[in-house]
């Protein structure tokens, strides 16, 4: 087992650059199989999702102080850079010479001994100029005046988004979406009413020693804050009395507004949050098809629902294409369709890699196909709830103004909810995360009005 945080960020880094693995599943499988501790535990995760989220400006970084380019270094040398550039720049409550010393021990145990004075060269260089005040913040010192090249080195973001936000949002807000996007993520719970109430859940954390608040407008929310330690390991946990759930996601099951008796088809279930919400507003009475097409996933759909102690739901792998046997049968039908996940760039730290304006576009069209789809499955007057945590309009509105371009029996139905200010004039929710602080989406309800 590894006790040393440092080499095992390295490890999993190397994972995600060799292998394509994801950042978030590359943690938590080599952090089951350490021996760290709380706090050593915390520094590989703000190690690994740090140097991830922040790579395009790590490499200016190493592109600043070294002859040869990010690019053309060693792989594993890159990584070792990343990790104590990181750490020099990023995370002021580790002093310098650590930063440097373990980058430098991380070369010499991982094969790049002949390299180890490469790396304590460039971070030493970069502490010199530091100390000398030539330059307060070694990143913006940038040869090119392009402004979307710039805020991409100076928060660590591809063109392509950047372009899309500053065109419209402009810059004061982009920078503070950049900012929003770049912190860690909070904690939120959703309250499972049939079990326990909100005071008492709020009661049993504080008396843990765990910061809570209670999140205005959502009445089964909570928000945990500082020091959490293992989530299984929370009051009430075990006991089904909360789900994690970010508050802007807890939208969408009180949109759609289930109500008891009634059947429900949440087409995309996995891994759940949203399904078991629909229950426990229904007072688990009625009936909840949840189908997914990986069954992986959807086993995690069955254990939310069991530990919740839920009887409602009845899940199905499928892929909801090749579905014929639901038309015109569901009261309300949701929708919360496989996107980019742009509005969740903070929680998945690799996200704003791996996806290109060309893949946003195929999901579009994805996107496009699964709503003419469920929407044959709705009653007439039934609803429909087509919900994604993107907030690029290609996923969001350029689909619903198509849908209803050639579905004259639907309708938007603007939801009345406390928070007017995120429902457009068109009767959409679209929640800017810098805005509201949770996390970016965006939510329509539609009306079948005739049949």
């Amino acid at each position: 087992m590894n006790d040393n945080p440092r080499q095992l960020a390295f490890i999993i880094l190397r994972e995600v650059e060799r292998r394509g693995v994801y950042a978030d599943i590359a943690l938590d499988e080599n952090l089951r199989k350490a021996d760290l501790s709380k706090v050593n535990r915390r520094l590989t995760t703000e190690l690994v999702y740090g140097c991830v989220r922040r790579r395009r400006s790590l490499d200016a970084l190493i592109d600043q102080f070294a002859q040869k380019k990010s690019h053309q270094q060693p792989p594993d040398l890159r990584i070792i850079l990343h990790l104590g550039f990181y750490q020099l720049y990023y995370l002021s409550q580790i002093p310098a010479s650590a930063a440097v010393n373990t980058s430098v021990e991380l070369a010499k145990t991982n094969g790049l001994s002949g390299l180890s004075g490469f790396v304590n060269g460039i971070m030493r260089e970069y502490l010199r100029q530091q100390e000398k005040q030539i330059q307060n913040h070694p990143i913006l010192r940038l040869e090119d005046e392009n402004l979307i090249q710039t805020l991409g080195t100076l928060y660590s973001f591809p063109d392509w988004i950047l372009e899309y936000w500053l065109n419209k949002l402009g810059l004061e807000e982009t920078e503070k979406l950049c900012q929003w996007f770049n912190q860690s993520p909070t904690i939120d719970l959703r309250i499972n009413a049939l079990k326990t109430s909100r005071d008492t859940v709020e009661t049993e954390l504080k008396l843990a020693g765990i910061n809570v608040t209670p999140i205005p407008h959502l009445p089964q929310a909570l928000r945990l804050s500082g020091s959490i330690g293992e989530i299984q390991n929370l009051p009430g946990y075990r006991q089904g009395w909360w789900s994690i759930q970010d508050s802007s996601a807890q939208w969408v099951s009180h949109i759609l507004n289930p109500q008891p008796g009634e059947i429900i088809i949440d087409a995309c279930a996995a891994p759940g949050g949203k399904t078991t919400h629909i229950a426990e507003l229904m007072q688990d009475t009625g009936t909840i098809l949840a189908f997914d097409r990986a069954k992986s996933r959807l086993k995690k759909v069955q254990q939310n629902q069991e530990r919740l102690q839920l009887k409602s739901i009845t899940t199905q792998v499928a892929d909801i294409r090749e579905l014929s046997e639901y038309n015109s049968c569901a009261d309300r039908v949701l929708l919360d369709a496989p996107c980019s996940g742009l509005g969740t760039l903070h929680r998945r730290a690799d996200a704003r890699w791996r996806h290109t304006e060309q893949n946003v576009q195929e999901l579009s069209e994805l996107q496009a196909e699964l709503l003419e789809k469920t929407a044959t499955w709705v009653k007439p007057g039934g609803y429909l709830v087509y919900a994604t945590c993107t907030i690029h309009p290609l996923e969001n509105e350029t689909i619903i103004q198509s849908f209803l371009s050639h579905n004259s029996n639907w309708e938007i139905n603007s939801p009345t909810i406390p928070l007017q200010d995120v429902i457009t004039s068109e009767g959409y929710l679209k929640v800017w995360p810098h805005r509201q602080n949770m996390d970016g989406f965006f939510i329509v309800r539609l009306q079948r009005i005739s049949s």
